[in-house]
């Protein structure tokens, strides 16, 4: 070979070292460990956890951009940190299931089950994420206590450039999946799946983050399809499927005094199907310094929802922390606009605002909601906009 690459041309030795260059690089560049090579085992039974930190410790330290693969299989892991401050650029693709213990015990006291923290440019696409919480929810609605708090099944935290793709989850513990201090994240075709009487199993909650979009998505959950927590911005949500479920929600907002605010959400394309609540601002009824403001909810259809349109800023379960106080939440510039279908309560609109700081700017656009083929009703209290087209029921600002 090398005696006839001697008798080529220069040109024609250039163009062969630059394809063999370009191999190598091609080669390098797709770096793939799939975690069977580091002794994972598709057999549901076999604890892979060291398997998959190996994989990804390999991963993290190629030169280029590496990939993980995860096989068709259950492979069980228990609690799980990827941690990436020289991490960047992981993709990892399943084909598999990841299964949680089931002895609720072994994950539960964790406040994870897999969690990625401060990771750079981590993608995840497809796979199925099996938390296993039943018997975490039977302990926990059959009101006997000593319970653990459970996990949630998948936190990004202190990351940026994130990518969820195809993932489904189910039978999450606790929260589903989480974004806590996280920046640029893009969530598509996602599906989420628990019983509506599973406490605490909120599909998808973003707190401290910024630029999250969440899209194309269906989530049947026994808590909030998507909950919004303080210091979120640049939030867009769109096209989702929501139901069971308690809709989609800010908040809770105002437990600390001195608390971040959220703004610059939208949400738009959502169905809403028997649901608790369509989309809820709720806040503690005690001081702080937070708000809301310039959101959007838009394009919304509402099947027999309880609570279709809610604001609540008088939140104090069992009357602990919080009686006879006013929520500092500031809410302002929030807007209502295409919003149809049915309510199954006969208040569809409330607004249970502060009334220490009334919400302001409050505005109702084209909005039609009934109740059991009638007119629907409308609450205020301490609220403040404006109607434009037709909004029924008839609008109490």
């Amino acid at each position: 070979m090398l005696n006839s690459i001697s008798k080529l041309s220069p040109l024609a030795n250039t163009l062969v070292f630059l394809v063999t260059l370009y191999l190598a690089t091609a080669n390098a560049a797709a770096a793939s460990y799939n975690v069977v090579s580091f002794g994972a085992k598709p057999d549901g039974r076999t604890d892979s956890t060291k398997a998959f930190l190996s994989a990804w410790n390999r991963a993290c330290t190629s030169r280029n951009p590496a990939a993980i693969y995860v096989p068709q299989g259950r492979f069980l892991l228990g609690s799980a940190t990827f941690q990436g401050k020289y991490c960047k650029g992981v993709s990892i693709t399943i084909d598999g299931t990841l299964v949680a213990p089931s002895d609720y015990r072994v994950i539960g006291k964790s406040e994870n089950w897999l969690l990625f923290e401060n990771v750079d440019g981590v993608s995840i696409h497809g796979g199925v994420l099996d938390g296993q919480g039943k018997p975490l929810w039977n302990c926990k609605n059959s009101g006997h206590g000593n319970c653990p708090t459970g996990a949630t099944t998948l936190e990004f935290k202190n990351s940026k450039n994130i990518v969820v793709s195809g993932l489904t989850s189910i039978n999450s513990q606790l929260f589903h999946i989480l974004f806590r201090e996280c920046q640029n994240v893009k969530m598509q075709g996602v599906k989420i799946m628990a019983p509506g009487n599973s406490p605490n199993t909120d599909g998808i909650h973003v707190q401290m983050s910024s630029h999250v979009t969440i899209t194309n998505s269906k989530i049947q959950t026994g808590d909030d399809c998507i909950s919004i927590g303080p210091g979120t911005s640049n939030l867009w949500i769109e096209n989702i499927a929501c139901g069971p479920g308690h809709g989609i929600s800010i908040g809770s907002l105002g437990w600390d005094l001195n608390e971040p605010g959220v703004q610059d959400v939208t949400v738009k394309t959502v169905t809403f199907t028997g649901t608790q609540n369509g989309v809820r601002i709720k806040s503690w009824g005690r001081p702080t310094n937070g708000f809301v403001r310039n959101v959007l909810f838009q394009d919304l259809i509402m099947v027999n929802a309880q609570n279709p349109i809610i604001v609540d800023q008088n939140y104090c379960p069992n009357n602990k922390g919080c009686p006879r106080q006013a929520s500092g939440v500031k809410i302002s510039d929030v807007t209502y606009k295409d919003i149809h279908g049915t309510s199954a309560t006969p208040v569809a609109i409330k607004f249970d605002c502060s009334s220490k700081y009334p919400c302001n700017g409050i505005k109702l656009q084209e909005v039609k909601l009934t109740y059991k083929s009638q007119d629907a009703q409308a609450s205020c209290n301490h609220a403040g906009g404006a109607t434009m087209g037709t909004v029924q029921p008839e609008s109490c600002l």
